[in-house]
């Protein structure tokens, strides 16, 4: 029988497997019987039922019998063994059966070229102690261990790679030069240091001065006549010293105004214009050559000089005012181009030219244009009320004779423009047609500063001067126009302008303290509430709808006080027979009596400046009422402008008279 070549197995457990998938193996010799080989790790080896027997009360298990092994066998593999020498720089490794080695690298080019020569190693400061060599390093005999037992193929390549390196250098980081680095910034700690420090060296270099005590002067203050400017009304005993009424402090606007006398028993305290002390006596025992020089008499200004000064500055003051300056050149000229008659090639120069040509003040130049198309711009209220306005351009606008608000501020800018004029058009909200007021309490609507148009123009002395052409034409009112000339829209101060517009820029309100007015302070407005029912009456005949008391619509009649209506003129300078229509009217307030049983006019006191009736409130009559200020217009089929008091009051007693009045104002009763 031929030898049968055993198979090449790696492990015992292979072995033992193998051994067992024999079917012929021979009975062991009958010397002693051998024991069980142990079974695998981690398996129990489980015995056939057919070899179990019982003895004595007890299950034995017999082994299998296990066939001799073979006489012949190679011997496991040889572990290469790893030299132990430094100078050794390829390990030679077994050949393993099975297995092809990889192909050599190949071998590394020659290209000639010689390698760059490194710069001369500057010395180093540090000194290296005990540094070890690279082989003698423990971290790397494990790693090469483990490399050449679980992946010699790849050990052996990452050895050969690094090693190829030859011979072996190491560079040492250039030495450190403090001289060329940057200092480093200064910690905070530091920097507090320096600020404390030089803050304690100002304070111990400063000079202290002593602070200067102001001074309070008494400069000659001019002393006004008595026709010169108005005086404020008498207040009255019940009310507090200070008014609280918004409307009353709008009256500030119509510029400084003189108060009333103070009574004959009047006492004036110490100020601080005035000291407490005498005056220095002075000695009696002056010489004739201490005595001051006389006063020349030539220089003293006669009593015309100074009627004739006094008169020039009330007239240079009543020029500058808008209200009282004399506009009838400039609203002459504009009476007299009406719109059919321009030439069509170019209008808007024309107009510029015969409008504005005559005048060099540039105020009388933005009045003429304002005058202009109130006479020739009517308000297009088909297009408005139907909401298809239609674009047009200016010359469009000047031939058709109709626009809105955008139309008239448009056309206005392009003919001041032309006249050399700086101008521009303001859009945004107005207190116009469709406007209702807030009542009292009731939160303003969200901001939207649209709906209106209006011109911006800059006049004499640089003021740039608001003014609305649209409302100076006239008013919407039925769902028609009504043809009037206004002319309050060209003369309003910016403050009183910004009453009743709102623009959407916040740079176009040119009031003259600079503020700029909130959404809601220009929706609520002076008053919290409605204000009193004002009509144009008693503006064209010189009173202000912004001055007059009480503001506020409801007046209640129980609050057991007396109340005090007061109005005042538009202008200091207003004078009826020259900026009005005349003489004024007598101005009377129509009262119910106690309860409302009983109707009465009530007569105003004046000063020429303001008007005022003290009234009880539970004469005003019963809530739901309303009462009126009322201008008499006729009194006994005439004319009344100019009637006074005393002849009113002499025609009422005399029992058969006939009256008739104009309404001014309107209050409700609650």
């Amino acid at each position: 029988m031929a030898d049968v070549e055993e198979p090449k197995l790696n492990s015992l457990a292979d072995r033992i497997a193998a051994l067992n998938q024999q079917k012929n193996f021979s009975t062991p010799p009958p010397g002693g019987k051998r024991p069980p080989p142990p079974p695998p790790p981690g398996k129990a080896a489980a015995a056939p039922a057919s070899v179990r027997s019982t003895t004595n009360g007890a299950d034995l298990q017999k082994s299998p019998k296990i066939p001799a092994r073979p006489q012949r066998r190679e011997p496991p593999p040889v572990l290469p063994q790893r030299t132990k020498t430094s100078d050794s720089t390829i390990e030679s490794r077994p050949n393993l059966p099975g297995r092809i080695a990889p192909p050599p690298l190949p071998g590394r080019k020659d290209s000639g070229v010689p390698s760059p020569a490194l710069p001369p190693r500057r010395p180093s400061t540090q000194q290296l102690t005990n540094r070890r060599g690279s082989n003698a390093s423990e971290l790397s005999q494990i790693s090469t261990i483990s490399n050449l037992s679980l992946a010699p193929i790849s050990s052996r390549t990452s050895t050969t790679s690094t090693e190829t390196q030859y011979p072996p250098r190491r560079v040492l980081a250039p030495s450190l030069d403090q001289a060329k680095l940057p200092p480093l910034p200064r910690s905070r700690k530091e920097r507090e240091a320096q600020a404390a420090k030089e803050a304690a060296e100002r304070e111990r270099t400063e000079v202290i001065k002593a602070p200067l005590v102001s001074a309070r002067s008494a400069p000659a203050i001019p002393q006004i006549g008595s026709g010169d400017r108005p005086g404020l009304p008498p207040r009255l005993s019940s009310r507090p010293g200070r008014s609280t009424d918004p409307a009353a402090d709008e009256a500030s606007y119509t510029g400084p105004r003189r108060l009333p006398p103070p009574p004959s028993a009047f006492v004036r305290p110490n100020t601080t214009l005035g000291s407490s002390q005498r005056p220095p006596s002075i000695p009696t025992n002056r010489t004739s050559d201490s005595s001051p020089p006389p006063v020349p008499v030539a220089s003293r200004p006669t009593f015309d000089q100074i009627k004739a000064v006094t008169v020039r500055a009330a007239e240079s003051q009543a020029k500058s005012c808008l209200v009282c300056r004399d506009f009838s050149g400039p609203d002459s000229v504009a009476a007299q181009y009406p719109n059919h008659s321009l030439p069509r090639h170019d209008p808007v120069g024309y107009l510029a030219n015969v409008l504005c040509g005559p005048f060099p003040s540039a105020t009388d130049k933005a009045r003429a244009i304002f005058t202009w198309c109130h006479h020739n711009i009517a308000y297009n209220v088909e297009e408005f009320f139907a909401k298809c306005i239609k674009g047009r351009d200016v010359s469009e606008t000047i031939f058709h004779g109709k626009a809105v608000c955008q139309g008239y501020a448009e056309v206005y800018q392009a003919i001041a423009q032309r006249a050399g004029l700086q101008c521009v058009v303001v859009g945004g909200h107005g207190k116009g047609y469709g406007y209702t007021p807030l009542t009292k309490g009731q939160a303003p609507p969200r901001k939207d500063p649209s709906g209106h148009a209006w011109n911006a123009v800059c006049i004499d002395n640089g003021e740039w001067k608001l003014l609305d052409a649209c409302w100076g034409a006239g008013s919407v009112g039925e769902q028609q126009f009504h043809k009037k000339f206004n002319p309050e829209m060209f003369c309003l101060s910016n403050e009183r302008f910004g009453l009743k517009h709102f623009p959407r820029n916040k740079t176009h309100f040119y009031r003259n303290d600079g503020r700029v007015v909130s959404w809601e302070e220009y929706m609520i407005g002076p008053v919290n509430g409605e204000r009193a029912q004002w009509y144009g009456t008693g503006t064209e005949e010189g009173f202000s709808e912004f001055t007059f008391s009480p503001a506020e619509k409801h007046i209640p009649v129980h609050s057991g006080k007396t109340v005090r209506f007061q109005f005042s003129k538009i202008c200091e300078h207003w004078v009826p027979e020259k900026h009005g229509k005349g003489s004024g009217y007598l101005l009377l307030m129509k009262i119910h009596g106690t309860d409302g049983r009983k109707e009465d006019l009530v007569t105003f006191e004046t000063d020429g400046f303001w008007w005022w009736a003290d009234i009880p409130a539970r004469d005003l009559g019963a809530p739901g009422q309303k009462v009126f200020l009322y201008a008499l217009t006729t009194l006994n089929n005439r004319d009344a402008r100019g009637v006074t008091k005393e002849e009113y009051y002499r025609v009422k007693g005399s029992g058969g008279y006939s009256m008739s009045w104009a309404i001014y104002c309107q209050w409700e009763l609650v």
